[in-house]
């Protein structure tokens, strides 16, 4: 343990981290590069590690922003600085039973290791697995005597975080907090440009926080707090450029269009299932057509959208019953990202 604990004064040195601050965008020239990513998938990981690569050996970056906690950050920068994988093995059991329990995530970091052996991670979601990662990082700190240090009350505070969002099940409190912490942790590095990767819901300049709509998202509150320093992209695109998996016929109103058909894909948690059809060539014909109040996001879409297309969907509730819909794209978005509308076929 002693071992470990010298490795917590290393890496304490080389974060530099610092209690929040009230510093402008004008005292930071550092840039932030938001990436939006749908977790787990094979594609965007690929991405985002060629994203870093990049940023790393071109730009000289070297930190590293990602959806955990302060003690999950930690784990991997004691993993980073190991000659094994223990850190990084504990941490991935804590993941289990979420999206991150994926090898192909694991190997994400483990690249990362070996390409950017330098990088250093900063993790500023709440304390999820509180019970775990948090108590062991804790227990870590007092068995090495650092009880007394930044990074024992940082973490604590993780944990304490993560108990009330689990208290609240505040989602408004949760994105309120990742912005708290994330600015702590960008304050302290004063001129260093960072990398962030984060579930999409997190980093729109433009959108809410995703459940409830009340607050703007982590990348909008970043934004109005530290101006044009802060770039999004959005990678989950790269999930959907897709082929469809067939070409069907498709009559409406006595006019037969050729419908691509993407699959059938569950929607919702509550089992809820969709069909997607693009009829091509069709929007000239109902785009005048009165709309009917429905309206789906893109995220529902599993391959890509754009203005001036026609949809056939057919979906499936878990009672049984069916739904079928024509809907467009007119262009019109909810927050930041495309839309499709219902309407109504005579």
């Amino acid at each position: 343990m002693k071992k470990w604990g010298a490795l917590v004064v290393a890496i304490t040195l080389l974060c530099g981290s610092t209690a929040c601050s009230e510093k402008t965008e004008t005292q930071s020239p550092g840039q932030i590069y938001l990436y939006g990513e749908q977790h787990a998938e094979e594609k965007i990981l690929q991405r985002e590690l060629e994203i870093w690569k990049e940023h790393y050996h071109n730009d000289g970056m070297r930190h590293l922003f990602v959806e955990y906690s302060y003690a999950g950050g930690q784990h991997l920068n004691l993993w980073m600085e190991s000659d094994n994988d223990d850190f990084l093995n504990a941490l991935y059991g804590d993941w289990e039973g979420t999206l991150g329990h994926n090898p192909l995530v694991l190997d994400f970091y483990k690249q990362i290791k070996k390409e950017c052996p330098d990088t250093i991670f900063h993790g500023i979601d709440v304390g999820h697995q509180y019970e775990t990662t948090e108590k062991r990082y804790l227990e870590y700190l007092e068995q090495n005597g650092l009880e007394d240090t930044e990074e024992y009350t940082l973490a604590k505070e993780g944990a304490e975080q993560g108990k009330e969002y689990r208290s609240k099940r505040s989602e408004v409190y949760r994105e309120n907090v990742m912005v708290k912490n994330f600015i702590r942790e960008f304050d302290s590095l004063e001129e260093e440009s960072i990398m962030g990767i984060f579930g999409g819901a997190h980093t729109g300049l433009d959108a809410m926080e995703s459940e409830t709509g009340r607050v703007p998202c982590m990348g909008n509150q970043l934004k109005q707090h530290y101006g044009d320093i802060v770039h999004s992209e959005d990678l989950i695109w790269i999930i959907k450029d897709i082929e469809p998996l067939r070409v069907d016929t498709m009559e409406v109103n006595g006019k037969s269009y050729e419908a691509l058909y993407f699959g059938k894909h569950q929607i919702s948690e509550d089992e809820t299932w969709c069909e997607f059809w693009r009829l091509e060539d069709a929007y000239e014909d109902f785009k005048d057509n009165k709309k009917n109040g429905v309206i789906s996001i893109y995220r529902a879409y599993p391959m890509l959208i754009e203005e001036g297309q026609v949809f056939y969907l057919v979906i499936t509730q878990p009672d049984g019953s069916v739904i079928k819909d024509y809907e467009r794209s007119d262009g019109n978005t909810d927050d930041g990202q495309p839309i499709t509308e219902g309407f109504i076929v005579e």
